[in-house]
């Protein structure tokens, strides 16, 4: 005798199954920490770059127009502005510039190339090591403003003078950097290009001066920066042009505008020669992959 067995209730079971399953808490997705500023990475980076000094700007003006700042302690940004325009309207300012930048382009050429001649003689010598190095660390400790008098008195009140003093502060910096930079050049490189059957002067083209190359860069950043700072004190002492005598001018006149109007072209000539000093850096060292930020 056969019995029949009824196939269980499968829609049963799983309901039951589902009732009995219990209900845990909601699940939240993960978001990376990269992606949370996002945001602000979406605005463009020249905007964001602007925030800070429009920031100051702003500062500058509420100060000024609230009283705290005096006309007499620093003027207004747009009285600066007026101040400004007037000068560029007569052609006071693009003179001064272009006399300026003639200063900074000479001194800039004679101290380039002392200072990289003397560190590939050098960094690339024993011999020239014993008889440059220890002379040029001991005259760059010499506060080279310092020498403006010796200066005038060897050079006169001219233009050498302040052309001197760009130049020495300009070599100093090149010839730290790139001698670093040579001597700092993998001793494996070295190994692997003799193992190719490179000569002395196959080694300094091809693999010396290439990995010098970053170090050069950084000295000439460093070497522009100097050379505003040296037209600066160069340009306060008996200077008959340029944008250091409007300075001295609006000095003895009390007119902050004048002043502060060339503050910021010696600002802006100097973000100026630093982008193209970046713009040769992303040229020259295409082949060197750095960080860059997150």
């Amino acid at each position: 005798m056969t019995v029949d067995h009824a196939p269980p209730d499968i829609s049963a079971t799983s309901g039951a199954a589902t009732l009995a399953t219990p209900v845990g808490p909601a699940l939240e997705p993960v978001v990376p920490s990269a992606a949370r500023g996002s945001r602000l990475r979406s605005v463009p980076r020249w905007l964001r770059r602007t925030v800070g000094p429009l920031t100051l700007l702003v500062l500058w003006q509420v100060l000024s127009a609230t009283g705290v700042l005096s006309p007499d302690t620093l003027a207004s940004p747009g009285t600066v502005a007026r101040a400004g325009a007037d000068l560029i309207g007569d052609g006071t300012l693009p003179s001064a510039m272009a006399i300026s930048l003639q200063r900074v382009a000479v001194g800039l050429l004679i101290g380039g190339a002392a200072g990289i001649t003397l560190a590939l003689l050098s960094g690339l010598s024993r011999l020239g090591e014993d008889l440059i190095d220890a002379t040029v660390q001991m005259l760059r400790t010499v506060p080279w403003v310092g020498l403006i008098p010796l200066f005038i008195i060897w050079l006169g009140i001219g233009e050498a003078p302040k052309v001197a003093l760009i130049a020495l502060g300009v070599a100093f910096h090149l010839y730290l950097n790139v001698y670093a930079g040579i001597r700092g050049v993998d001793a494996q490189l070295v190994e692997a290009g003799q193992a190719l059957g490179l000569g002395r002067w196959g080694l300094v083209r091809h693999v010396v001066l290439p990995g010098a190359l970053p170090g050069a860069m950084t000295g000439l950043r460093y070497s522009l920066a100097t050379a505003w700072l040296a037209l600066v004190f160069g340009e306060s002492i008996n200077a008959d042009a340029g944008i250091g005598f409007l300075m001295n001018q609006a000095r003895e006149f009390f007119r902050t505008d004048v002043i502060v109007v060339c503050l910021v072209v010696y600002a802006f000539l100097g973000l100026l020669a630093d982008a193209v000093v970046r713009t040769l850096e992303r040229l020259l060292l295409q082949w060197r992959p750095t960080f860059t930020g997150q």
